[in-house]
């Protein structure tokens, strides 16, 4: 098995790349104060000193080190745990209540409009810098997105929010006023 690693925009975040799928539909995302239960994986790549949060995507991992960390003393533990996961075939998550699906049916139809332009050109487009955006809500003009894997804590997330999805959303969707990051 070979696990290929992608550079980020955030320099604390590795892709991780092992060639399979990671999880078929949604995302996920762990970081230290969480439980893990459903995801030993999560909680043994989290169990490495230096390493803060872990984000499964359809076919990559993104892992999120401490600043003061280097990534050629991580790489190996991390690229093992991997390794070790795949070839066992141990599954990703045991229970899917901490994957994160973007659609609902009874939405108001503004909502759907963003979600759907989320979906099909925020996502994809962050998803090959190891992150993901997900929608939170819209109140008074105002969306309000999480920001998932190399995203969360990236240096250029803020320009991305502001000069990218917030004038393309506004561009599209006139109700939108303004587009504001949420934890």
């Amino acid at each position: 098995m070979f696990i290929q690693t992608e550079e980020t925009p955030n320099p604390d975040s590795l892709k991780f790349i092992p060639g399979r799928m990671v999880l078929e539909s949604g995302t996920a995302s762990f970081n230290q104060s969480d439980d893990c239960g459903n995801s030993p994986f999560a909680k043994r790549l989290l169990s490495i000193d230096g390493i803060t949060s872990v984000f499964f995507g359809n076919d990559f991992i993104t892992i999120s080190k401490k600043t003061d960390h280097d990534w050629y003393i991580l790489k190996p533990s991390i690229i093992g745990i991997i390794m070790e996961q795949f070839v066992a075939g141990l599954p990703i998550i045991i229970d899917n209540s901490e994957v994160s699906q973007s659609t609902s049916v009874d939405e108001d139809p503004i909502v759907q409009q963003i979600k759907e332009l989320i979906d099909t050109r925020v996502r994809p487009a962050v998803a090959q810098d190891g992150g993901d955006i997900l929608f939170h809500s819209f109140e008074n003009g105002v969306v309000y997105l999480k920001m998932q894997g190399a995203c969360s804590g990236c240096p250029s997330s803020t320009a991305t929010l502001k000069s990218g999805i917030e004038n393309m959303l506004r561009y599209y969707v006139p109700e939108v006023e303004e587009v504001r990051a949420v934890e």
